[in-house]
């Protein structure tokens, strides 16, 4: 009798085996599908905002770190600093995709490409913060000090492209700009942690 039983825990153990890989493997796919489509798509939705500008002086109005705060949120910060790359690529090989629908190296090696580039660091140090806290003070002092980065940067770009003055570059190229772009933190704080748990409750987010 003992003999008989022992057989049939053994195919339980056999089926519990060989399920197990197919999930943790239907899993990872789900996952990696998810990563390449969600980069891909919120490329596009930079694509989209950036151009929509609002001109105001040497430096346009820009939804552009909105739309990266939003990729930080929803893909981590490696897929988000990534699909604002693969923006940046497509701008610089001439599709106007930068504000103003402009594209081009040209753009880029402006006067204003410095903040371009700046908001490459600025993804990576708010993106970190947002996928290690989930306080939302933190996360808010995560952008801010991320977007400080990307201000200095293009601001010394500005300075050194144009040959103004730190004092006149900051009041054309930053002042006019921090309460828009704290503006648009607290938007991505509002949507980017609600849309981020939906995908986490459906076994969508992997960051």
């Amino acid at each position: 009798a003992g003999q008989e039983k022992r057989p049939k825990r053994q195919g339980k153990e056999i089926r519990t085996m060989s399920h197990e890989p197919m999930t943790a493997g239907a899993v990872q796919k789900k996952s990696k599908i998810y990563g390449l489509s969600m980069t891909a798509v919120m490329a596009a939705v930079t694509c989209v905002l950036a151009p929509m500008s609002i001109p105001i002086g040497p430096v346009p109005i820009s939804f552009t770190n909105l739309a990266i705060y939003l990729s930080l949120y929803l893909l981590g910060w490696k897929r988000g600093t990534v699909s604002y790359l693969v923006y940046v690529l497509i701008g610089m090989v001439g599709v106007p995709v930068f504000s103003g629908f402009t594209g081009g190296m040209g753009r880029l090696l402006g006067p204003t490409g410095g903040y371009i580039v700046g908001f490459i660091p600025m993804a990576l140090i708010a993106g970190a913060v947002i996928d290690r806290f989930r306080n939302r003070g933190i996360q808010l002092a995560g952008m801010i000090a991320g977007t400080a980065v990307c201000y200095a940067f293009g601001t010394a770009w500005y300075c050194f492209q144009a040959g103004s003055s730190v004092g006149a570059a900051l009041g054309l190229c930053v002042f006019p700009f921090i309460p828009g772009d704290l503006v648009k933190m607290l938007i991505a704080m509002a949507l980017g942690p609600m849309i981020r748990s939906r995908l986490e409750k459906a076994g969508l987010y992997r960051g």
